[in-house]
């Protein structure tokens, strides 16, 4: 008996070895993944708060938490399914998929662009948001909010996707899993934390002497902040749309343009053998950026030349 007891805890424990194994794999594998969606991640934090301006402090964290709801349901409930779907069904289309939502990200990145140089009249939006109660305005950003996040959530998880190609059915649906919760958390905590950030130093201002001082800092920093986010989200959605359209076409023969980048920053960062890693990669998304913004500025005529068709 006690021979058999013994036995039984032995499998037990090879059992919660294993267990333990996978759960670091998939660990790892969400880890990797969703270092590889950090210039959407980044963008979907810079977008976000924008959502959020012209209501009460005490509805912010609402709002925030309705959209991560919105975000969270959009990934669990129908880009996690379709994902591991397309993989079994149709993997070839994994690829195509990727960079059409390149030439989006690209197209978007363009578009911002676009805005800081020409800087239009920023009204029309406030205009059309006068004539609603505070419910619905409400409810139409957040609707707002969760159509621009799907968009960034499908890359995302196509990107996971891409990466754990090679795994099982089911290490892929944990890996998915993980991914969405924590890029969901991550996002929107970032988000919370960033439209309470100046209510924070206001309360810290009351208080006088240095904390006083360090909450008037924070209130007139966070202007400045959302700026920088939004610059930074920008440039990236550039760099990752531009990244993910070169390595696309390197994946169907095409790969001299990527390679001629990795080969010219390799070559810069022979010159700064101190900081050789990060200029490399200084230099890669830099590049990658400008065919990043250069696809978006096709991307942007030929909606543009389509939008003309269709009004002729």
């Amino acid at each position: 008996m006690a021979g058999g007891l013994l036995a039984l805890l032995d499998d037990v424990a090879a059992i919660a070895k294993v267990a333990a194994a996978s759960l670091d794999d998939v660990a790892a594998q969400a880890a990797k993944a969703g270092s590889k969606a950090a210039g959407i991640v980044i963008d979907d934090a810079a977008v976000t708060p924008r959502y959020l301006v012209g209501f009460s402090a005490e509805r912010e964290l609402p709002i925030v938490g309705k959209i991560a709801w919105g975000s969270l349901k959009n990934k669990i409930l129908f880009l996690l399914p379709g994902a591991l779907a397309l993989n079994y069904l149709a993997p070839w289309s994994i690829t195509p998929l990727l960079m059409a939502g390149g030439v989006f990200l690209c197209f978007e990145g363009y578009e911002k662009v676009h805005e800081l140089l020409v800087r239009p009249a920023a009204g029309a939006a406030s205009v059309a948001a006068i004539d609603m109660d505070p419910k619905q305005l409400e409810d139409t950003r957040v609707a707002g909010a969760i159509r621009t996040d799907i968009i960034l959530s499908a890359e995302i998880m196509a990107i996971t996707l891409a990466s754990v190609t090679q795994s099982s059915f089911w290490m892929q649906a944990a890996v998915l899993t993980a991914v969405a919760l924590g890029i969901t958390a991550l996002v929107y905590g970032a988000v919370a934390l960033i439209i309470k950030a100046d209510d924070v130093g206001v309360n810290l201002a009351r208080r006088g002497g240095a904390v006083g001082a360090i909450g008037r800092g924070i209130v007139k920093a966070m202007p400045s902040v959302l700026k920088l986010l939004s610059l930074v989200g920008m440039l990236a959605m550039l760099w990752v749309g531009g990244g993910i359209l070169l390595h696309g076409f390197a994946g169907f023969g095409l790969a001299g343009p990527e390679h001629a980048i990795v080969e010219f920053a390799g070559a810069v960062a022979a010159w700064v053998p101190v900081a050789s890693g990060f200029v490399q990669w200084l230099v890669t998304a830099a590049l990658s950026g400008l065919f990043g913004l250069a696809v978006g500025f096709l991307a942007e005529k030929a909606v543009h030349a389509g939008q003309s068709l269709r009004r002729g």
